[in-house]
């Protein structure tokens, strides 16, 4: 597979015109999308010093962009991280993302991102998902739609358009995002009851320290709702489709907490003896949390989306070995 190496340094800065499709994007995401390949924190970085400008002037990351706009762009190395090392993507990786695409049309593509693959680099991770993909179709304009935890695995999609993008976007805010159907498959500790258990329980962030974040059901929390129901048990154990209606940090991990179901192989809220028991008797090694359908209808529901990822091999050797 031939890889597009990072064009050299430029000595003097750039000018770019916003064009018309990319108004209402963000400096940080158009910013993104121009210098293909650099870490989201150097992109902060150049902003924060104020080698970004906007029509001549300093600006913040979240700014939102108007057609016409005039963004300079300062001279950055794409070949290098702030540290010196940046190195393109791995081509095991790349390889491994392009047998992971299970939809694509014109405006979108929707990827069966693997677990420990984060859906996009920072904060020490060099290469997320989007930036592998943009790697990987060096001349399209690739944007995240959603995100998912670094350790679940399943549908991830990317907007081709900038118009399908804020169209998904739209539909995700609307009434906590129940403009898109999210169903999950995940394993829960113990035995759930029969039918349908619905789980309405705010959820609040917070930081630990080192800034690691930690979320919790709490009145202060936002309103959040899921409902979990049992496909079948295995080993003592409950398998489960998960059907959210928001879209909360750790939303099904921590209502699953709250019932008592932690999600099996879970390090952060899970059981500690429960999961070393499912890793010494079935070979779960991590998160059983995968993301496996999404419905939504673009065009003002003119066109019906329903985007599936089978589950990932490792957790259907689980099941299988748990009986």
């Amino acid at each position: 597979m031939s890889l597009r190496q990072p064009e050299p340094t430029s000595s003097a800065a750039r000018t770019v015109k916003v064009p018309d499709d990319r108004a209402g994007q963000r400096l940080d995401n158009f910013l993104l999308g121009q210098l293909k390949g650099a870490p989201r924190s150097l992109v902060y970085k150049l902003v924060r010093s104020g080698q970004v400008r906007v029509n001549g002037g300093r600006a913040k990351a979240e700014r939102k962009l108007e057609a016409g706009d005039e963004v300079r762009i300062p001279p950055v190395r794409l070949n290098i991280d702030e540290d010196g090392n940046k190195s393109p993507p791995p081509k095991g990786l790349l390889a491994a993302l392009e047998a992971a695409i299970v939809f694509e049309d014109a405006r979108l593509l929707a990827l069966n991102k693997p677990s420990g693959l984060a859906s996009h680099g920072g904060s020490g991770i060099s290469h997320g998902a989007i930036e592998s993909l943009r790697a990987l179709r060096p001349k399209e304009t690739l944007e995240l739609v959603h995100r998912l935890d670094r350790d679940t695995s399943g549908l991830l999609v990317i907007a081709k358009k900038r118009s399908a993008l804020t169209e998904l976007q739209r539909l995700l805010r609307e009434d906590h995002g129940s403009g898109i159907e999210k169903r999950y498959l995940a394993l829960l500790a113990g035995r759930m009851p029969d039918g349908v258990m619905s789980v309405d329980a705010p959820l609040h962030v917070g930081l630990r320290q080192g800034g690691e974040r930690h979320v919790q059901v709490s009145d202060a929390g936002k309103p959040s709702l899921s409902h979990f129901r049992v496909l079948e048990r295995r080993g003592g154990q409950s398998y489960c489709e998960v059907r959210i209606e928001t879209g909360r940090t750790h939303q099904i991990r921590v209502h699953a907490q709250h019932i008592g179901h932690p999600v099996a192989g879970d390090d952060k809220y899970g059981n500690e003896a429960a999961n070393k028991r499912l890793r010494e008797q079935a070979g779960l090694k991590r998160l059983f949390l995968h993301a496996s359908s999404l419905a939504f209808e673009l065009d003002g529901g003119k066109a019906p989306y329903v985007l599936n990822a089978p589950l990932a091999p490792e957790l259907v050797d689980v099941l299988d070995r748990l009986g």
